[in-house]
């Protein structure tokens, strides 16, 4: 059993509430569930408005196909929201 974990950090700048914030985050989160099935929270910074981090983890029996899964994670995120990508990091157990 290969687990694949990524952390995406994005940066909203439009947003100027929480309620921004969470509307664009838990509508990402729902696209990225129903079409990847991958496992994806919030997982820092739920009170800043301008800033999110999601956990996304998916379990597969080959690392190269979890290495794949993540990499289509980031470019869905990049094409489907207009938060920009800070920070993201792999990690496969």
């Amino acid at each position: 059993m290969i687990v694949g974990l990524c952390t995406v950090e994005l940066m909203l700048e439009w947003s100027n509430s929480l309620k921004d914030k969470r509307r664009e985050v838990k509508g990402l989160i729902a696209r990225i569930r129903s079409k990847f099935n991958a496992s994806t929270a919030e997982v820092e910074a739920q009170d800043e408005w301008r800033r999110a981090v999601l956990g996304m983890a998916v379990v597969t029996t080959e690392r190269r196909h979890a290495d794949s899964i993540l990499n289509e994670l980031v470019s869905y995120i990049e094409k489907n929201t207009e938060a920009e990508i800070v920070s993201c990091e792999f990690e496969i157990l």
